[in-house]
């Protein structure tokens, strides 16, 4: 009986191991052939083209052939779809967490997780039919766009910010609570001076993958606004560039090599553009559970 036992116990610390190796591996393979694909396609021109990258940066010059518009695109693509889901989405979750009870706490729960199961290109058909019924209906003139892509985006992100805000906020210990109605706080008080701050570290998980899933979708934007020479975003309801658009459109529209590598050489870009993203997020995440730990945000 021991023996087996222990034969148990190497089998599952052999396949732990094993399963906790694989992911860095595959990670380490995928972005070595990335990276051995995307680099050589690095280069200025690349992001600006044949525009000098001061008259682009600093004069708003228009680029050709190169990836500024979409890189310009989805920085506002991300930011609207944040700036919608981002406050949805905690206070919801603190709804569901502090809150909801029976019946209502029940059906939303289903509700998000429904809304968590929705594949994204059937989010994109919802945008793409929200046009239509607007033209029909109350605005002749709607068209897809920025705005569009955005509020499609902000929905599909919408489940992992409220599901990581309500985990968060559950997961404090009840002496938070306790120690707040102590010092006479409101439970509105007690949410929005302790238990938020406190869950801060969780909630920003959240808005970190938030970002990376609204940063990386193309099926959505397909439907929604996206193009493949658009220049600059012009204004919210105008069409635009994205870079997930973009590398697919080059990846299964490229008629040369060097084609290809510009859409490996994209890909990069994208990466270190959502790299970028997280940093910002992380340090942002930081600074707030320093001042909420040195007591200057109660």
């Amino acid at each position: 009986m021991t023996n087996g036992a222990s034969f148990t116990e190497k089998a599952v610390c052999i396949l732990s191991w094993g399963a906790a190796l694989t992911v860095p591996a595959v990670l380490c393979t995928l972005m070595g052939f990335l990276l051995w694909r995307g680099v050589p396609g690095w280069s200025l021109a690349l992001i600006f083209g044949d525009t000098a990258p001061l008259n682009a940066l600093l004069r708003g010059a228009p680029v050709f052939d190169g990836l500024w518009p979409a890189c310009l695109g989805t920085l506002a693509l991300v930011a609207l779809a944040a700036g919608i889901a981002v406050p949805i989405g905690i206070a919801s979750g603190v709804y569901l967490a502090e809150y909801a009870r029976g019946r209502s706490r029940q059906v939303f729960s289903f509700c998000v997780d429904l809304l968590a199961g929705i594949p994204s290109i059937l989010m994109g058909l919802f945008g793409f039919a929200l046009i239509l019924l607007l033209r029909r209906t109350v605005a002749p003139a709607a068209n897809t766009g920025l705005l569009l892509s955005a509020l499609c985006l902000a929905l599909l992100v919408l489940p992992y910010l409220i599901s990581t805000t309500r985990l968060s906020i559950e997961g404090l210990p009840q002496e938070l609570r306790l120690a707040g109605a102590c010092l006479g706080l409101s439970h509105g008080q007690v949410v929005g001076r302790i238990l938020l701050p406190a869950g801060m570290h969780g909630i920003f998980s959240g808005v970190i993958l938030a970002v990376g899933r609204a940063a990386e979708d193309t099926a959505v934007i397909l439907l929604t606004g996206v193009v493949a020479n658009a220049g600059t975003p012009s204004s919210l309801t105008g069409k635009y560039e994205a870079l997930p658009f973009h590398i697919y459109y080059l990846a299964a529209e490229h008629q040369s090599p060097a084609q290809l590598t510009q859409a490996f050489a994209a890909a990069l870009v994208l990466l270190c553009l959502t790299g970028l993203l997280f940093a910002a997020a992380r340090l942002l995440h930081a600074r707030l559970e320093k001042k909420w730990k040195t007591g200057t945000t109660i």
